[in-house]
């Protein structure tokens, strides 16, 4: 004779614990954390160049545009323009030494060394990257204007003691500060005013390559 026990409904009381399954919360992969803060390698966004981009393209174009109309013009049997003539004639004139020869070479070469640095260079040197913590969930660009970081920084420097008046010059490498002392020691301000503003660099901009601070203060007249 086998004994049967009837369960109890589910979310009553005596209902027989059930092994739950087991959660787990997937991680992309990446990068182990490291203690501290890593070498940042951000970098500053490149620009699109669209100015010179379509200026060089368009001239790109009107000249072999008309080149090659005219080799067409002319390879048809048809007689050579004007310019074409007057343009071919100078040249098979026209000795290398010529100043006009010189300064067309000249303006040439300026603008492809134009195009060049335009090209090597990322531009947008009004912004500054920041240090941002991705924690293996991508790739996260963020930046900070100038003018920006001058106003933050230009502000914490006010709030110290002694400080009358602050002019702040954000560079991307060197941070300028000058200070007018109306109280207090002008040692014990520029102290101060110096711990207070690579406080405020370190918690508040947290720019991914923090510049040199460089701080000067002076007696206020006013």
């Amino acid at each position: 004779m086998t004994s049967h026990t009837p369960h109890a409904p589910p979310g009553q009381d005596g209902d027989l614990p059930r092994s739950q399954p087991a959660t787990t919360h997937a991680r992309p992969a990446g990068p182990a954390p490291h203690s501290g803060r890593a070498k940042d390698r951000s970098r500053r966004p490149w620009s699109a160049r669209r100015i010179p981009a379509a200026l060089s393209a368009a001239l790109v174009l009107l000249t072999a545009g008309a080149l090659l109309f005219e080799a067409i013009w002319i390879r048809t049997g048809h007689r050579a323009t004007a310019w074409w003539t007057t343009l071919t004639d100078e040249l098979a004139t026209r000795p290398l030494g010529n100043i006009w020869i010189l300064t067309g070479a000249a303006v040439t070469a300026a603008l492809g060394l134009w195009l060049i640095i335009l090209a090597l260079t990322p531009g947008l040197r009004h912004q500054l990257p920041l240090h941002v913590s991705t924690d293996g969930h991508g790739r996260i660009r963020a930046v900070l204007e100038r003018k920006g970081a001058a106003l933050l920084l230009r502000d914490a420097a006010m709030r110290v003691p002694g400080v009358s008046t602050a002019r702040v010059r954000v560079r991307r490498r060197r941070v300028t500060v000058l200070a007018g002392v109306g109280f207090r020691d002008t040692a014990d301000v520029k102290d101060d005013l110096t711990d207070t503003l690579r406080r405020e660099e370190r918690d508040q901009l947290a720019l991914a390559r923090p510049p040199r601070l460089r701080v000067r203060v002076r007696r206020s007249t006013k």
